[in-house]
């Protein structure tokens, strides 16, 4: 009864998570569709989203990567001391990580806002083709650059949020960044002569927003940081020593995004709007469950560490690898199939032609190539940071990052930028197979009973699916001239047909959705 109840204890806390993580890829969405709008795919969105790009990057490594990977096992650890002072001593550890963290941000921010020259000349050479596109850019980076600074000491509030068992909250607070610039997109630039300049406004006031959101939810956990510098604290340096290798290991995906950016900067102009729009599709399953089911299972995981039981770590790992294969598999063939019929009703207005579609859907179908992997990687990489293991991921990261660099070569040539993201999806599959591998190797996860008959029914059923599916993926002149509205309507049709199939193919093929508990996992009752 007790892993009966864990189970669901984190099912409840994955679709709390998943919930608000839905909000928040919605209203995304909506944000991407007035950007695609009111850039299109110009030399302007191009300095935009390089100048977006690099602190959404840093904040990957800072705040939801390395930090988050390193922060949350050692605050769990303080947490289930035992003792009548141990919460207030976590609490004293939380007063001094934040101020120290604070600090190492602050410097970062200021080097990186002086430093915008050089960042934009590193990270996107090719605008140098383009004085006015690199000089805007370098403009751009100088005002997005401080939302680092605040999107961090989020992730710091949301680790101590998730660690205390609070996660819709942290799960809802992106959705402010996206409202913050769906106002800057669609109510304020339209009006303005700098139309780009307005929206890098609205990343950091998204920003501050975040931050502000978080106080009182702290406040009422009873761990609002009182912000005390000290690199001295022990537990403050065991963060930092964690988080050295996490830096890089942690945010593999975002490394070969920024060398796609680097490579596309010298395609032909589009080409990294093109995989910016496609990737942002990706990370819609990628948040709602790849991200959300990472955030949920890293502090599970921590506290079975700390509290020295095996079994159930690796129960826990089992049973969301089990729905990783359940959602991601299914996830990224819709995508793959519904790749044109997506893009064309989301973005197919104002400035986004009906080729710059055809180019976003070839990045997306390659992209999703790689969406198993990627969520893989969220669930896997806690199993190694649970147990305070970041040099492992190095070591990982370091041979995916290689590999990236090697089909990048490969690919770009016969590919253009469909290239990049292929490159990016196969260098994520070798680094979620080797995260497996490692844990393998070391007994720290083994599988549980029924995984063949599984992939069986999870292959059998996405099959069904897609071949439903299928006819939609040409899109006719007709569906690019029909309003947004009959395209959305149609597109929710199809995609209603394809959960619908998926579903019933699994249910005929003896899966019970309400059966994937802890319980279910180690007696393979029902699966």
């Amino acid at each position: 009864m007790e892993g009966e109840a864990v189970a669901n204890r984190l099912v409840r806390s994955l679709f709390a998570t998943g919930g608000m993580t839905l909000i928040s890829r919605i209203t995304g969405f909506v944000r991407d569709i007035l950007l695609a709008r009111l850039l299109g795919t110009t030399a302007l969105a191009d300095a935009f989203f390089v100048a977006f790009r690099i602190p959404s990057f840093l904040r990957r490594v800072f705040g939801e990567g390395a930090f988050s990977q390193a922060f949350i096992p050692v605050f769990a650890a303080q947490l289930h001391k035992e003792g009548p002072l141990a919460e207030d001593e976590a609490r004293a550890f939380v007063d001094h990580m934040a101020g120290s963290f604070a600090l190492v941000l602050l410097g970062v921010t200021a080097v990186g806002v002086l430093a915008a020259p050089v960042v934009i000349w590193v990270l996107a050479p090719g605008f140098l083709a383009d004085p006015a596109e690199y000089h805007l850019a370098v403009h751009l980076l100088r005002i997005t650059f401080p939302y680092l600074f605040f999107i961090s000491l989020v992730a710091m509030a949301a680790g101590i949020l998730n660690t205390r068992g609070r996660f819709a909250a942290a799960a809802f607070t992106p959705v402010l960044l996206n409202l913050s610039l769906i106002v800057a997109a669609g109510v304020i630039a339209p009006h303005s002569k700098a139309p780009a300049v307005t929206v890098a406004w609205g990343v950091f006031m998204g920003g501050i927003l975040q931050l502000m959101f978080q106080v009182p939810f702290l406040r009422h956990t009873g761990f609002l940081p009182r912000l005390r510098a000290s690199f001295r604290h022990p537990e403050v340096r065991r963060v930092f020593r964690l988080m050295m290798p996490g830096i890089f290991g942690s945010s593999i995906a975002q490394i070969n995004l920024v060398v796609d950016t680097m490579l596309a900067s010298f395609l032909v102009t589009g080409s990294i709007s093109w995989l910016y729009f496609a990737n942002r599709l990706l990370e819609f399953p990628l948040g709602i469950f790849g991200v959300a089911l990472g955030t949920v299972i890293l502090p599970h995981l921590s506290a079975q560490h700390v509290r020295a039981s095996a079994d159930g770590f690796g129960q826990s790992l089992d049973w969301a690898l089990r729905w990783v294969v359940i959602i991601a598999t299914p996830a990224a063939a819709g995508l793959m199939v519904l790749s044109m019929p997506i893009i064309a009703t989301l973005y197919r207005y104002g400035a986004f032609t009906a080729f710059d579609a055809a180019m976003t859907a070839r990045a997306l179908v390659a992209f999703a190539v790689g969406l198993p992997a990627f969520v893989l990687i969220k669930v896997l990489a806690p199993g190694y940071y649970a147990r305070q293991d970041t040099r492992t991921p190095v070591k990982i990261g370091v041979i995916a990052l290689v590999a990236n660099m090697v089909f990048n070569v490969i690919l770009i040539w016969p590919l253009a930028h469909a290239g990049l993201a292929l490159a990016t999806s196969l260098s994520g599959i070798l680094n979620a197979a080797l995260l497996y591998r490692g844990l393998r190797r070391t007994q720290v996860y083994q599988p549980g009973p029924g995984w063949r008959r599984l992939w069986l029914q999870v292959g059998g059923a996405t099959l069904a699916m897609a071949a439903l599916l299928w006819p939609a993926h040409r899109v006719s002149a007709g569906f690019f001239m029909a309003s947004g509205g009959h395209r959305a309507l149609t597109l929710a049709a199809w995609i209603a047909a394809g959960l619908g199939a998926y579903g019933t193919v699994m249910w005929l093929l003896g899966v019970r959705f309400k059966a994937l508990r802890l319980r279910s996992i180690v007696t393979n009752e029902d699966v």
